[in-house]
């Protein structure tokens, strides 16, 4: 890849961690196999504050408002879409996504967790897991980003 990221869409992703230091993974809905598990993300709004897309992002797929900020990345986390990447409608356009990440923790009851808290449903399911597992639970092309994502956040599980 190279360093120029101009094709690249704004992104954030969400770690949000349980007081034990499990984290929170969504199954994404309508897709099968085994690598369908991943963290909350999304696109940046034009102006939005990173940190806020990254707490819109974590209600409209989690439900989720109950959490604190305990960490950020600070450069940019790349991932390219496969040449035969159908996709979204957002990733049209895009030859990949850069992305922000946030580390949460989860303040809330799990009562709170909504996984149709806004129209677009993300995910069909959920559950607490270790972070170490991510990059073995995601689609393979975004393994890479996913053991940045991991290897940024370690630090913060109990």
């Amino acid at each position: 890849m190279t360093d120029d990221l101009s094709q690249y869409r704004p992104n954030v992703g969400v770690v949000l961690f349980h007081p034990d230091g499990r984290v929170w993974y969504g199954r994404r809905a309508g897709t099968p196999g085994p690598h369908n598990w991943q963290f909350p993300q999304g696109g940046v709004d034009e102006g939005e504050d990173y940190e806020a897309a990254a707490r819109r992002e974590l209600y409209e797929e989690a439900g989720v408002t109950s959490a604190e900020l305990l960490a950020k990345s600070i450069e940019w986390i790349t991932y390219a879409f496969p040449a035969d990447y159908g996709g979204t409608k957002q990733a049209r356009g895009w030859l990949g996504q850069k992305q922000k990440w946030f580390a949460f923790r989860f303040t809330g009851d799990e009562s709170e967790i909504d996984l149709e808290a806004h129209e677009e449903i993300e995910f069909d399911a959920w559950r607490w897991a270790p972070l170490e597992d991510a990059p073995n639970l995601v689609i393979p092309f975004k393994r890479a980003a996913y053991e940045q994502v991991v290897a940024l956040f370690a630090p913060l599980v109990v």
